[in-house]
């Protein structure tokens, strides 16, 4: 099996193509939407995230927004978060590739694939990427953003331009959404090739 790892900064729109190539059939583990299920209502880290940061949890989970602000700018509390995240969605990843194990190849959609290590734990890479000035006015149109919080969020990311030289295959999001679609059946036509399924 070929493990594609999907990842992109902030605003390039890797949420639009992990939904395309879930759309062609290809199994996709969404690193995020395990996160979004672990901290949720009865989730799994709930507990140890309320022990860890009093006062960031309640009926419906984790609230986001209020941990958000607990770790904002603090290296520690950000790595405590972290030590209690990763792993638990390392299993759950885990989970995935041996439920899908028949597959030719399968997307791992990890944000912070080169950040936090996991680009060497795939086979391919590809980057979802927008010019800076689309990829900007993007963020900057979601609710609460301010341009503090996304120039703090784009110095924790690797570069747009790094992250594209590692790439394999790089997945262009300023055009039209044929365009990229386009793109992806691409990007799946030439793994199917090297799975030679």
């Amino acid at each position: 099996m070929i493990t594609l790892g999907l990842t992109g900064s902030i605003g390039m729109g890797k949420s639009t193509v992990a939904k395309m190539f879930v759309g062609e059939g290809v199994p996709v583990f969404d690193a995020d939407a395990e996160v979004h299920r672990l901290q949720g209502p009865a989730g799994a880290l709930v507990s140890a995230i309320e022990a860890a940061f009093p006062g960031t949890t309640g009926p419906d989970g984790v609230n986001r927004t209020t941990l958000a602000e607990r770790v904002f700018g603090a290296p520690a509390a950000l790595q405590k978060l972290e030590a209690l995240t990763h792993p638990a969605v390392g299993r759950a990843r885990d989970e995935f590739l041996a439920a899908n194990a028949d597959a030719p190849f399968v997307v791992l959609d990890i944000p912070l694939l080169f950040e936090k290590g996991g680009h060497a734990h795939v086979n391919k890479i590809a980057v979802v990427s927008a010019p800076a000035d689309i990829q900007r006015a993007r963020v900057l149109a979601r609710p609460r953003m301010t341009a503090e919080k996304l120039e703090h969020i784009l110095a924790l990311q690797t570069p747009d331009a790094e992250k594209r030289e590692r790439a394999d295959f790089v997945i262009p999001t300023d055009g039209t959404i044929d365009q990229t679609r386009a793109e992806v059946r691409r990007v799946i036509a030439c793994l199917r090739a090297e799975s030679g399924r």
